[in-house]
């Protein structure tokens, strides 16, 4: 996938001409159509006007190359955490709805089992060796104190994740470093739950995270790692059309 073509697609192309003189002609051709400015994110050509200029220095920083390819897998990321954010929330929400009602359903739940036996013992099925039955029965036997600060901290857990998501779809530095912070943090809970059980969907989401803060950390050279901040603005600024064309006027 040509990740600039594709961006450009969806957000137009980003051209800018530059006051240095030199600088201008390499990235203006004149065409029969008119002047054409090259695209600082897939360098192609577009006719017409600039869509801003001034000083090279001041151009906008546009992501090409690696660095558009990773924004596309931050953004991904940041679609996989809103997904479980809501997931959360919603568990959130059925806590202060069991809450808020909790003897009424206690009261239906021990009246209607008994309505199960019938079935159950035609289908070969034990209800008490069922687990979800018996989370039913503990949850029912929670205060309500307890179920109102687990709610809170299903909340919370939830707008973590909508942070989190924000930062890598923005693609901002701080969102990068919350978000190797905020998941590492409950990785070793993960590897508790898999020494308890394991499961599909707990492998999964132990795999997705600890890559995602495997990759966070190397590939944007978080905490001092693969060259720190300083390598991490060189490369960034190394990646720059203008850069590029700079260096190579520059060139007798």
């Amino acid at each position: 996938m040509d990740f600039a073509l594709r961006t450009c697609s969806w957000r137009g192309h980003a051209t800018f001409a530059p006051d240095e003189l030199g600088l201008r002609e390499r990235v203006r051709v004149l065409t029969p159509a008119g002047e054409a400015w090259r695209c600082l994110r897939c360098e192609t050509f577009v006719v017409g006007p600039p869509a801003a200029s001034g000083p090279a220095d001041h151009a906008p920083e546009v992501p090409r190359g690696r660095l558009l390819r990773d924004r596309f897998i931050m953004r991904a990321l940041a679609v996989e955490r809103v997904v479980r954010g809501l997931v959360i929330a919603l568990l959130g929400l059925g806590v202060f709805k069991l809450r808020s009602s909790q003897h009424r359903l206690r009261d239906a739940f021990e009246q209607d089992m008994p309505l199960l036996k019938p079935l159950a013992d035609q289908i070969g099925w034990n209800p008490d060796h069922s687990r979800i039955l018996r989370a039913l029965d503990e949850a029912f036997s929670l205060s309500p104190t307890t179920l109102t600060w687990i709610g809170i901290g299903l909340f919370g857990y939830a707008l973590i994740e909508f942070v989190e998501a924000a930062g890598l779809w923005l693609g901002h530095r701080w969102g990068e470093y919350f978000a190797v912070v905020a998941t590492g943090v409950f990785l070793p809970l993960e590897i508790y739950e898999l020494t308890e059980k394991v499961t599909v969907l707990r492998v999964g989401a132990f795999a997705v995270n600890a890559a995602a803060v495997l990759w966070l950390l190397w590939n944007k050279r978080l905490f001092g790692l693969n060259g720190g901040g300083a390598a991490y603005r060189a490369e960034h600024h190394a990646e720059s059309l203008l850069t590029v064309e700079r260096a190579a006027a520059e060139i007798p």
